[in-house]
């Protein structure tokens, strides 16, 4: 039972980072309904930037944190802006395909810029383990998820109760309607690319200071395909659940089944859940008059 028990804390813990990769995926389809196949390389120039201010420069790690931020947050705004604002209108394949156009134009970029060997970053979170009662967990994994964790409850708080996640809200529920009102519809627009980016920009740093920074970072955050369809891909708690939910699955198929079940069982759940609801479990529902 202890042993159960240290399983199931880690794979909760490894789930609170999932559920942050998964956030920006869902910020975008949720404010543009859009599904942004570059989430993953932003993370990644967001844990480059974090290297460069802070290794390169020799900037203190809050510096190095608040420049990637920012300039995950201009990235995201300057994306929308210039590229995915003139296809407004265009058939929805042609704006994925864009998404995943810039995608490979980060990562690309970034082997130019940086080669190919993986790079350590600085130690950000303590590493020390962490007991709860007697069962440790690695310090890093449990400050990510604590991390992670308040980034999550504080969109899910901002989309909720302030006038611009309200406005968000609103413009993706239909433009016209928003634009009736008064709100200023594309830069709301500009507004959630930019804070997707931003939040890709900390979970990247997070996941590089636990394990390494690569160009092919981003490739993980396709990984987190099984939370967005769990928890539902418009639904910023359904992030969180689902995120705990793959990461416990995963540890417990790793602990008990072996490392082979490991990637397999969350997409077995995957099946079940679109078999059932095919929106998530906590997704809207969307119903339209052919």
């Amino acid at each position: 039972m202890s042993l159960f028990l240290e399983y199931s804390l880690v794979g909760l813990a490894s789930g609170g980072m999932y559920a942050l990769i998964a956030l920006g995926f869902v910020l975008v389809f949720k404010g543009t309904g859009v599904f942004n196949f570059a989430q993953g390389e932003l993370m990644m120039v967001g844990a480059y930037v974090y290297l460069s201010v802070t290794q390169f420069l020799g900037a203190h790690w809050a510096f190095g944190l608040l420049a990637a931020v920012a300039a995950g947050f201009a990235l995201g705004a300057l994306i929308e802006r210039s590229v995915l604002r003139p296809l407004a209108g265009q058939p929805t394949l042609a704006i994925v395909m864009a998404t995943v156009g810039i995608g490979l134009v980060f990562k690309g970029a970034a082997g130019l810029i940086f080669g190919p060997d993986q790079r350590q970053l600085p130690e950000l979170l303590p590493r020390k383990p962490v007991f709860l009662g007697e069962m440790p967990i690695p310090g890093g994994v449990f400050w990510t998820f604590v991390v992670s964790l308040g980034i999550v409850l504080a969109c899910l708080a901002w989309f909720r109760f302030t006038r611009s996640g309200v406005a968000m809200r609103a413009a993706a529920s239909s433009q016209a309607n928003a634009f009736a009102v008064g709100i200023d519809v594309p830069a709301i627009s500009a507004a959630t690319w930019g804070l997707a980016a931003s939040t890709g920009a900390l979970a990247g740093v997070l996941l590089s200071a636990l394990n390494s920074l690569t160009p092919h970072l981003g490739d993980l955050a396709l990984a987190v395909l099984a939370v967005l369809i769990v928890g539902g891909l418009d639904s910023l708690g359904g992030v969180i659940v689902g995120g705990l939910v793959i990461g416990w699955l995963q540890a417990m198929t790793g602990a008990y089944l072996g490392g082979s079940w490991r990637e397999v069982m969350p997409y077995l759940v995957v099946l079940a859940v679109l078999l059932v609801r095919p929106h998530g479990l906590f997704g809207r529902k969307e119903i339209e008059r052919i």
